[in-house]
């Protein structure tokens, strides 16, 4: 189901954000029998004991080693990924005989009461789902040895560790179009049920399968040898991690999203909604077709200076209601001179407009992609598109 999943340092130094949602009393949690039967194709009926108990390590992580069972029906394949909340497993499920990803979460109440969120949220959507999302499914649930562990499809890697495996080689804008589309789909949706996921970013978009092929690489290299780039042989995707996701009607946090994929209204303190979403989508998008996150920071003042140095000053009126330590008197950004160093402001620097960054990455469509990202990038969240309106855009009417 995933691939590599308060803020988290990698390649790229991207931070994510720890559990924000508030903790609520877990419902009723379904017992797992000690020994499962299982009839196997012979007709013959066998049974599955579960490994012996261990301690968890010191952080609250299940213990386990390849080949055991968790529980008896799973059996445990390889370790796929770990982050803060756990990890997941690559399973066999012996009941469905079937490949699954279970993420299994840590013993440590936060992340348990976090965990019983994101059921709630997986199981709305299953339960709303009419087959127009693309959102990852939850095939099973249950709390094990004090791990809560959600079973999901087993899907391919992120669209980030593609962009990795590339050396951050773009992919063809036809394809960003069919991600986009999909990823506006399951933004749309969750929207219309009033739930708002919080932490979209190319790591949390994965590929249906792995299958690709080999293309010669977009870029030049000096040596004579023949460099190829990898594209994928499907462009479906799903849309995971639902472990930030907040509800449109509850009070929220006051940061939410990865930092490369926050938008104004929340940097500035100003209260977000839904089109934060909607600001990531637009990020996200420009990654895709650039092969970098658009601004690579990991502090307020200079994220801003890089948000008015592509799309232009902020507006007054959001700028007189944020926080005061960002802006000079007149409302002007406290710029360069509030830089944490020279490579700070050399950063900013090196960044152009919307429109020149979209022109020395794209050559069709550039014009549509570029009115597209300017809606999702609209500072003021109330006049920011839509889900729903982004997908009337004449960007993803332009046939394939």
């Amino acid at each position: 189901m995933v691939s590599n999943f308060m803020e988290r340092e990698r390649t790229r130094k991207r931070p994510r954000l720890a559990w924000d949602a508030a903790a609520a009393p877990p419902p009723s949690i379904p017992k797992v029998p000690r020994n499962l039967a299982v009839v196997g194709d012979d007709g013959i009926e066998r049974k599955y004991a579960s490994p012996p108990r261990r301690d968890d390590d010191r952080d609250g992580h299940y213990v386990f080693n390849l080949g055991e069972n968790l529980t008896p029906r799973y059996k445990i394949l390889s370790k796929m990924g770990e982050g803060t909340f756990g990890r997941v497993l690559e399973c066999w499920d012996r009941q469905t005989r079937d490949y699954v990803a279970i993420k299994v979460i840590r013993s440590i109440k936060k992340y348990r009461d976090a965990a019983m969120i994101e059921v709630d949220v997986l199981e709305r959507l299953v339960k709303s789902d009419v087959g127009c999302s693309s959102c990852v499914q939850i095939l099973n649930w249950f709390d094990y040895r004090n791990h809560i562990c959600i079973v999901f499809e087993k899907l391919g890697p992120s669209l980030f560790d593609f962009l990795k495996r590339n050396k951050y080689c773009p992919f063809p804008v036809d394809l960003v179009r069919e991600f986009g589309r999909q990823l506006l789909e399951s933004v749309a949706f969750m929207h219309e049920l009033r739930l708002i996921h919080t932490d979209l970013k190319p790591e949390n978009i994965l590929l249906v399968s792995s299958d690709y092929v080999k293309l010669p690489s977009c870029k030049r290299v000096m040596s004579d040898e023949t460099q190829f780039r990898c594209l994928p042989k499907s462009s479906a995707i799903k849309l995971i991690d639902f472990g930030s996701t907040a509800f449109a009607n509850q009070s929220h946090s006051s940061i939410v999203s990865t930092r490369h994929y926050r938008a104004p209204e929340v940097i500035l303190g100003l209260g977000w909604s839904s089109p934060c979403d909607l600001w990531s989508v637009g990020c996200i998008l420009i990654e895709l077709c650039t092969g970098g996150a658009l601004f690579q920071t990991h502090e307020n003042l200079e994220h801003l200076a890089m948000m008015e140095r592509v799309l232009g000053p902020l507006p007054e009126h959001m700028v007189q209601r944020g926080t005061e330590k960002y802006f000079k008197r007149g409302s002007r950004l406290r710029w360069p001179e509030g830089a944490v160093s020279r490579e700070s402001i050399n950063a900013v620097k090196k960044l152009g407009d919307l429109k020149d960054i979209i022109s020395r990455h794209v050559e069709s469509s550039r014009s549509s992609l570029t009115d597209l990202l300017y809606g999702l990038l609209t500072y003021e969240p109330s006049k920011r598109i839509t889900a729903r309106q982004a997908l009337d855009h004449p960007f993803f009417r332009i046939p394939t």
